[in-house]
């Protein structure tokens, strides 16, 4: 069998191959295929070159098939089949699905928008296996090296912005929890009594100064920082048990609230009060058309919403 340079094969010849040896007649062919009888009749010219075969040949009834044409017929119905389950879009079932879907998020994030996501999981896709990763990290470089699907945070990628999609999933500020004891529990809340109160706050990283630090700096005053954690699991216990203070997103403010009923919330001082901020949900370009990823996200997007609709008032929505 002689060789054939597949780089001078023109692929579509093979469609319009397969729809002459199903119809045997040139002008059928050219109208399944949406063409015209010349284009047709001008690509049969090129599949009997390439082939070095008639292919159709004409009899008494009409055009039949040559001895090749014969043998070609199943071979590239198999052909065509393949190629097209080649380029189109995988199916995805969760139901059926296993495998890992990996997301990003500190702790506070978790705490906030995935407590939904467990069972939905569960429920949607019982063979896979969520995997929460809370460490403080770079979740932008394992987002590019594809260790994670998903990532939620409210940080912009230092670089390489380009090859990341996100999504606004909430808008959020800061409130202040305390004791239901607390003093500053009665209004009203000022600067002064902000400021002279004894503080907690949560460093994840442990570096750098916390944002409310520099809120407080730009008005001149300073606040004293009696108490520092490194997640947000003992910060209910930490205000409860002592005059503490904690400055954190509302979202979690409440939600802690709602669960204890030894705190409280209570607004920041007018002047430390600035715009809410955005949460966003970050993913990587090579996951952006991926059937299960898209599945993930349309999931993880719906629990969160359903959540922010039914945790908050709609004062609260962005």
């Amino acid at each position: 069998m002689r060789e054939t340079n597949l780089r001078g094969v023109d692929l579509n010849l093979l469609v319009v191959l397969e729809a002459l040896l199903r119809e045997r007649h040139i002008t059928r062919a050219a109208t399944s295929l949406s063409m015209s009888q010349p284009a047709v009749s001008r690509a049969l010219g090129r599949l009997r070159e390439t082939f070095d075969d008639p292919l159709l040949v004409r009899g008494p009834a009409g055009l039949t098939l040559s001895e090749r044409a014969e043998g070609l017929r199943q071979p590239l119905a198999d052909l065509l089949a393949g190629l097209s389950g080649l380029v189109a879009t995988p199916d995805f079932d969760p139901a059926d699905a296993t495998g890992s879907l990996r997301i990003g998020c500190l702790d506070l994030e978790a705490a906030i928008y995935l407590p939904d996501l467990v069972p939905a999981i569960r429920q949607n896709a019982p063979n896979m296996q969520l995997e929460i990763y809370s460490h403080p990290d770079d979740y932008f470089a394992l987002l590019a090296e594809g260790r994670l699907h998903l990532a939620i945070s409210g940080l912009e990628p230092w670089a390489g912005a380009a090859q990341f999609h996100r999504r606004v999933i909430d808008h959020t500020h800061s409130e202040v929890l305390m004791g239901q004891d607390n003093a500053l529990a009665d209004p009203p809340m000022t600067l002064a009594r902000y400021s002279a109160a004894r503080h907690g706050v949560v460093s994840i990283t442990g570096r750098g100064p916390a944002m409310m630090d520099e809120r407080l700096a730009r008005q001149g005053v300073h606040r004293q920082v009696a108490l520092k954690l490194s997640s947000f699991a003992n910060v209910p216990d930490a205000c409860a048990n002592s005059d503490v203070i904690f400055s954190l997103p509302h979202r979690l403010t409440r939600r802690l609230a709602a669960r204890d009923g030894r705190l409280v919330t209570r607004p920041l001082p007018g002047a430390l009060q600035e715009k809410r901020f955005p949460m966003y949900l970050y993913w990587h370009a090579r996951h952006h058309n991926d059937a299960m990823s898209q599945w993930f996200r349309r999931l993880l997007l719906q629990t969160i919403d359903q959540r922010i609709d039914h945790g908050d008032t709609a004062d609260d929505r962005p």
